[in-house]
């Protein structure tokens, strides 16, 4: 059986082209094919001698996602649904805004943290992508010279941090000047809160961004919204992003999904101000894009509006980011969601 050697990085391409008894620099040859220039036929690889070509088309293969379904709105969003070899299936989304173009990547099929207001918890955990499922959703977003992708952030389906190994290989192709060269400070990672896994991140040295997924100022909250907070509680959370911020030299992103009459309090607000207090950091406040069966609601525009206008002189930056995509269900999980029942009603 061929081997697929889409979500390699440097080091396996040159490990496995000395295996094949070749040198290892026609690793990083391939590499350059492979993630710069988008090639996945060995045969047009013309710097490479036609006898290596024929050898890796003989061994190796460059696998691809096939896209399931594709929905785009009005202010330009794009949501890709994949499927995968065996048949589970994934999504990414594609954001603009202004000369941002920004890919938000899912790194797990469904998700095992069971938070209560996301709509890939109620899917389930299926299994971690492997490098390559990951890398490919940034090869195959459907951009242009034109349109070109400025932003990755790890904030779809499944939590990056476990999935720490895949997630790790796939941030060496993205960051390496010999594979895609995109720059470690245009990459976020996001988590929903896996303390040891953010200080060992911080360790590697990446210094790719940090959000954290809060939505509650208080371990009680969280721990109904967000049941992974029962095992890392904020105090724990919170060493490691002070932790990250020192390593990185980075500030650290909050992310806080205002959920009506659940955390949108000025009381809330309080809570939050509080505990970011001498955090480098900034605050992203999101109104929350309801799903269908969670039984929560997007708040209304004066709590909103009070909530940020609150934060803002107690906090070292605070932005108020719009939910874009709710006319193609871009929650996360939300095209799977739909696709599955289609499927499955059709049958």
């Amino acid at each position: 059986m061929k081997k697929d050697i889409i979500g390699y990085d440097i080091k396996m391409l040159e490990d496995t082209l000395e295996e094949l008894g070749e040198l290892r620099f026609r690793g990083r040859q391939v590499a350059n094919w492979m993630y710069k220039h988008g090639v996945r036929d060995f045969m047009k690889m013309v710097n490479i001698s036609s006898t290596l070509r024929a050898k890796l088309d003989e061994n190796l293969i460059i696998g691809k996602l096939k896209l399931a379904d594709k929905q785009s709105d009005e202010t330009g969003t794009e949501k890709f649904l994949w499927n995968l070899n065996d048949g589970e299936t994934i999504e990414s989304v594609l954001i603009p805004d202004g000369e941002r173009l920004t890919l938000c990547i899912s790194s797990q099929v469904g998700c095992p943290l069971d938070c209560q207001f996301c709509a890939t918890g109620q899917i389930g955990f299926k299994r971690n992508l492997n490098s390559g499922e990951i890398v490919n959703q940034y090869l195959q977003a459907d951009t242009s010279e034109e349109r070109r992708i400025t932003n990755i952030v790890f904030m779809g389906m499944g939590e990056p941090l476990l999935n720490y190994e895949n997630l790790l290989t796939a941030l060496r192709i993205f960051i390496s000047d010999e594979a895609i060269a995109f720059g470690a400070k245009k990459i976020t990672v996001s988590t929903s809160g896996v303390a040891p896994k953010i200080k060992k991140l911080a360790e590697e040295g990446m210094k790719t961004g940090l959000a954290f997924s809060l939505n509650a100022a208080d371990d009680k909250l969280r721990d109904k919204l967000m049941p992974i907070n029962r095992r890392y509680n904020l105090e724990d959370n919170l060493k490691a992003l002070k932790h990250y911020a020192k390593l990185s030299g980075r500030r650290v992103t909050f992310e806080y999904v205002l959920i009506k009459n659940v955390n949108d309090s000025l009381d809330d607000a309080g809570k939050l101000a509080k505990m970011v207090h001498g955090i480098p950091c900034k605050i992203n406040l999101i109104r929350y894009n309801p799903v269908d069966g969670t039984g929560f609601e997007a708040p209304d525009d004066d709590a909103v509006l009070a909530f940020r206008d609150y934060l803002y002189p107690r906090a070292p930056a605070v932005t108020l980011r719009e939910s874009k995509g709710s006319s193609i269900a871009a929650a996360c999980g939300q095209l799977r969601g739909e696709y599955v029942k289609n499927e499955l009603g059709s049958k």
